[in-house]
């Protein structure tokens, strides 16, 4: 489900997604008394695009969506237990199709409206009326009927069927609480503005490709349990400035222009390890970095074809060649880090003898360049790839070369994201290059089901039985069977070239203490302070 990196989401195969919330055990901190005040300026590879939590798509407007709303629920990215947050308590029914939620009762909007039950309503109806607008909602609610306010801090939450995810999507900020007045504006024009939440920070400004400016508010009292501090941020401002060049980034922390920065590149790692800055790692769950395949393109929809580009790339060599330390080729159709992760190495081993007998066995015949051809046709695939995570166009230029050893041609169409996102919704490419970020194996269904976004563009049955199944699971014996066979029958048909799984890499000056990581590897800064 590519999500181009820093899209996640979802990471939902765009170019990068992210959910959930984080701890000190992921943490940052170098020791000394935390201290109030002063601005965080922390360096961001790609804009943000959309602020609003409920249709961020990428993992930057997620780094500012989690400053500006608190959710239901939070998730220990050590253990992945799910624990209160706005909501003091929960029940679920058996068969997972109803949520009953009990809040409490201290907490309010930063323009002083209070965090009730029919707040909860106000924004469960509104993810479900954005529809494919909230990429990574439109799956978390999938089935949606209504909330009823059962009592003042007491809401309702039911499906028209199981929905088991349900309760780890409440921890994202994809289902993070806006104000009713936030609501009330149009979709378009929450994307750049006039965001109210709950959270420790407010919205103090937005210029598009530039900068993004969060200014704690007063009076903030309903942390999660996972944070190391109650009361007001001890962050006075945080300030994310858009640099989409890596040496940039790298030069501006260096000479103590910013902070922080995101998106640290494999090949600055060495050097930033050396010098006076803090490098923090985490392996991103969800679905790793891959080509999406779009079978109903008329080439992309022979199997035999996918699968010898299943067998051709060598992931090895792209993490070895293009990548650092900090990452690790796929060996699923999820990431090792994500909850029911199954190996299935055999099934992605780098094989170019099987890729050319597939090949053979299809009709496809090397022509004098080295390039095969079936009836006229030259087996010419297209991909579309976004910029927001460097290495992207270098990995994909290697396997390139690997593709055309077996007699593939590789055309790259390198896109910005805005364009990107526009040819994966008209389906105008045959490969997708992207990964997605969640703490929950129904990242799967976000990406694959022909129901949600589905950049493969498949209409496999069997497929969707397990998907659907494993969502509506309450067993989790059963549904990690189901994911299970989820994953390897992706793989078995070469929906998903997978390649290496993706890591957020931060670098940070010894002034920074407590930035945490959340359960997706998201950012997490209410605990952070400047010494």
């Amino acid at each position: 489900m590519p999500i181009p990196r820093g899209l996640t989401t979802v990471a939902a195969m765009l170019p990068v997604l992210l959910v959930a919330c984080g701890t000190a055990a992921e943490s940052r901190s170098s020791g000394g008394t935390p201290r109030s005040g002063g601005e965080l300026k922390f360096a961001l590879p790609a804009d943000p695009t959309c602020l609003d939590p409920h249709q961020a798509a990428t993992s930057e407007g997620l780094y500012v969506a989690r400053g500006l709303v608190d959710s239901l629920t939070d998730q220990n990215p050590a253990t992945g237990e799910i624990v209160p947050w706005l909501a003091t308590s929960w029940s679920v029914t058996k068969d997972a199709s109803e949520f009953t939620f009990h809040l409490r009762e201290d907490a309010t909007f930063a323009d002083g409206t209070p965090v009730d039950a029919e707040a909860v309503k106000r924004n469960l109806d509104d993810v479900a009326a954005l529809g494919a607008k909230s990429i990574l909602g439109s799956g978390f609610v999938q089935g949606y009927k209504a909330t009823r306010v059962t009592g003042p801090h007491t809401a309702v939450v039911t499906f028209g069927g199981p929905n088991a995810q349900f309760l780890q999507a409440t921890s994202t900020p994809t289902l993070g609480l806006l104000a009713p007045t936030s609501l009330g504006k149009g979709a378009e024009q929450r994307c750049t503005g006039g965001l109210v939440g709950s959270g420790p920070f407010q919205l103090g400004g937005y210029e598009t490709n530039r900068s993004t400016t969060l200014t704690r508010r007063t009076g903030y009292a309903w942390p999660s349990p996972l944070s190391l501090h109650q009361g007001d941020a001890r962050l006075e401002k945080v300030t994310f400035l858009v640099m989409p060049e890596s040496g940039v980034r790298t030069g501006s922390l260096t000479s103590g222009q910013v902070d922080g920065i995101a998106g640290v590149a494999p090949q600055d790692e060495p050097a930033l390890r050396g010098g006076r800055v803090s490098l923090l790692s985490r392996a991103n769950p969800g679905v790793p970095v891959a080509f999406s395949v779009n079978t109903a393109r008329p080439i992309a929809a022979n199997l035999a074809v996918r699968q010898a580009v299943q067998a051709a790339v060598n992931r090895t060599e792209v993490v070895d060649t293009v990548l650092s330390p900090s990452y690790r080729p796929a060996t699923s159709a999820l990431s090792s880090s994500t909850a029911n992760f199954t190996d299935n190495s055999p099934l992605l081993r780098h094989d170019p003898q099987t890729a050319r007998r597939l090949l053979d066995g299809a009709g496809w015949r090397p022509g004098p360049d080295g390039i095969r051809s079936h009836d006229g046709q030259r087996l010419t695939l297209e991909a579309i790839l976004a910029t927001n995570f460097g290495p992207n166009k270098a990995a994909v230029e290697l396997i390139q070369q690997q593709l055309r050893d077996v007699g593939i041609e590789l055309d790259l169409r390198i896109l910005s994201i805005a364009d990107y996102q526009q040819a994966r919704g008209s389906g105008d490419y045959d490969l997708a290059w992207g990964s997605g970020t969640r703490a929950d194996p129904d990242i799967l269904r976000t990406a694959f089901s022909d129901k949600l976004l589905n950049l493969s563009r498949i209409n496999d049955p069997d497929l969707q039985r397990d998907l659907d199944a494993q969502a509506a699971a309450g067993d989790a014996k059963r549904r990690a069977e189901l994911v299970a066979t989820a994953q390897r029958r992706v793989l078995d048909q070469a929906y998903q070239i997978p390649v290496f799984e993706m890591t957020t890499v931060f670098a940070l000056t010894g002034k920074v203490h407590d930035i945490a990581f959340t359960s997706s590897s998201g950012l997490q800064y209410y605990d952070a302070w400047l010494s």
